[in-house]
């Protein structure tokens, strides 16, 4: 099957990489990495040049197995980057092998990798760079074949001031003078490009397991190896719902706030937001999803963007299945629950009717990912395959299908009609046409191409939830009312984190409530005070909904003290619409824009009107 992927300028049916060699040196003065990159190549076809993908990158020279070659950068994509052709010296035959060096360095306008000045650490002495590829940012820090579809191993040596770490097993290091160090890794299971990652900076490392250390500055690292010492049970559940763990080690990286997600499931080394060390576990959750991504999008991986629900619904599914297994069937539920609010949330921001909340979007005219990322493959995806397990007969039947998926396409990249035809072979093989039958009453089309919500409403079991939805009743209900004196505080003790965030929900589904119910409210929960970030995002965004301009400096400490976009573009989206808030919105980003990382940088920008 030809490779088809709108998101790439390369000519991805014609060549195809199969391992990368990136020899690196790191300048924190000049801020960009320079060196080359060597790619093994393989043809397809007969070829007589190759394309690759690039953004921003300046291009030094090429060769070909040790020969000088011409080169040519095109003029620039809006959202894709600059196409590389390389000419080859004659053209070569299907099943040729090269070898391809370019030496370039990457420029101040590379997306991908973010270089951190000292006082934006956390430890305020050293300067630290973290990379963060997905979706198609791995060619603004070498020239690719930026393909999901493209798997790959790769190699490194990095020569750095600051210890280096990357996506892969770290095989050695040895002094290169002047106070630097050459860092070796090797990633020998195969990979997308947006999987390469690298960070560097004053790290310190602690064992948190058998196969797991967890690194981060040295001044949060003892608090981060408490908050994330369940690491081995996540793997381990994993390993009994699926296949065993392929890539070595498990380790976390706990970044400077400016990372702009949650987590990024890097192999070898998952990338995690600190904004999830609460001090109580409270948020460690983040930690299972990237743990699924091991088997979920990184050793089955989508075959373009367009089918990223693969990679996200897939990965939530199986995190919700190991927060069963850890907790019981009751937690998995009560996720579920505060997933499909999240979905709502990101059908309302687009519009119902929006292409970008098809679960299959369409990227052919050059839309750039990014700008279609929200919760809808995640959501959306999860609610798909929870509707098949619960239509096909439950976990009995479907859980034997998740590993055989895994079996199926590991290595693999893959579409959804792939994962459709084996689900449907899978289930005739092991459960014949009672089954069949069953799954034909689900309405793919409108479940894959539809636009907006799903088109089967989810019952989940609502016993964590009902007593945050008894709680936010008699809130609403007092608006109008100036007897508050049956609340206390007693009515959340006893509520967990995720208790919590779904009581807030569930009031921002009413009207506005009146600014002397949130003083109240604050006064006997303490709510502006809570540590863990989702409770205080939701208890941010309740506030600002309805314009209590007492929670406005609060929400500006909080967007410009973390860069996770979860919580920084909503909070930037409301402030901009609340009542005297759309000049403190604008002003608070253009203080602090370096803060950001650039992928966050160009998305709020969007959101607050400062460009279309």
């Amino acid at each position: 099957m030809s490779l088809h992927d709108p998101s790439s300028l390369a000519n991805l049916s014609e060549i195809k990489t199969t391992h990368i060699h990136l020899n690196w040196n790191i300048s924190f003065d000049e801020r960009k990495i320079s060196g080359h990159v060597i790619l093994d190549l393989l043809a397809l076809a007969k070829v007589d040049k190759v394309i690759l993908d690039t953004s921003y990158l300046d291009i030094k020279s090429a060769s070909i197995d040790g020969q000088d070659v011409k080169f040519h950068v095109a003029d620039r994509h809006p959202s894709l980057g600059s196409a590389l052709t390389i000419e080859l010296p004659q053209a070569v035959e299907q099943g040729s092998k090269l070898k391809l060096k370019i030496d370039y360095s990457t420029t101040d306008k590379c997306t991908a990798v973010q270089f951190l000045e000292p006082e934006q650490t956390l430890g305020k002495k050293h300067p630290y760079l973290f990379s963060q590829c997905q979706a198609i940012h791995a060619r603004s820090f070498a020239p690719v074949q930026d393909s999901p579809g493209v798997k790959v191993t790769y190699s490194a040596a990095v020569t750095s001031p600051l210890r280096v770490l990357m996506s892969a097993l770290h095989t050695s290091e040895e002094d290169a003078g002047n106070g630097l160090k050459t860092y070796h890794f090797v990633q020998k299971t195969t990979m997308p490009s947006y999987l390469i990652a690298i960070a560097a900076g004053n790290l310190e490392g602690r064992e948190i397991g058998p196969r797991s250390t967890v690194w981060c500055e040295p001044e949060m690292v003892d608090e981060c190896a408490e908050e994330f010492q369940d690491t081995e049970s996540f793997i381990a559940t994993g390993e009994k719902l699926l296949t065993p763990y392929e890539w070595g080690r498990y380790d976390l990286l706990v970044l400077p706030p400016s990372f702009p997600y949650g987590g990024m499931e890097n192999p070898c080394l998952t990338f995690v937001t600190p904004t999830i060390v609460a001090g109580d576990k409270s948020a460690v959750d983040v930690v299972a999803h990237e743990i699924s991504h091991s088997w979920m999008g990184n050793l089955v991986t989508t075959c373009n963007w367009e089918h990223f629900w693969l990679n996200e619904g897939w990965t939530v599914f199986v995190e919700r299945k190991i927060l069963a297994y850890l907790h019981g069937e009751l937690e998995r539920q009560f996720s579920a629950i505060i997933g499909w609010k999240a979905l709502k949330e990101s059908v309302n921001l687009f519009g119902a009717d929006s292409p970008a909340t098809i679960l299959k979007p369409d990227l052919s005219s050059g839309i750039d990912p990014d700008d279609y990322f929200s919760s809808i493959p995640y959501e959306k995806g999860f609610n798909l395959l929870y509707h098949i397990e619960k239509t096909v007969g439950g976990a009995s039947i479907f859980e034997p299908f998740m590993k055989a998926h895994v079996e199926q396409f590991a290595s693999q990249s893959i579409t959804t009609e792939q994962w459709k035809a084996f689900l449907y072979k899978y289930m005739e093989e092991h459960h014949g046409k009672e089954v069949v039958d069953k799954l034909n009453t689900i309405d793919f089309d409108t479940w894959i191409n539809g636009k907006g919500m799903p088109p089967v409403t989810p019952h989940f079991d609502t016993t964590l939830a009902d007593q945050c939805y008894a709680l936010a009743k008699r809130w609403d209900e007092a608006r109008n009312s100036d007897d508050l004196s049956s609340f206390t505080p007693t009515d959340i003790e006893k509520f967990t984190s995720t208790q919590k965030i779904v009581f807030l929900e569930k009031l921002t589904d009413c009207e506005p409530l009146p600014h002397h119910l949130l003083a109240r409210m604050d006064e006997l929960y303490k709510m502006t005070n809570i540590r863990n970030a989702d409770v205080r995002f939701r208890w941010q965004q309740l506030c600002v909904m309805a314009s209590y301009k007492p929670i406005y400096p609060h929400v500006v400490a909080f967007v410009t003290e973390q860069g996770r976009m979860k919580f920084v573009r909503p909070l930037y989206r409301l402030l901009y619409k609340a009542e005297d808030g759309a000049e403190l919105a604008r002003e608070t980003y253009l203080k602090h824009r370096n803060f950001y990382h650039p992928i966050a940088s160009a998305l709020i920008e969007k959101d607050i009107g400062l460009k279309q």
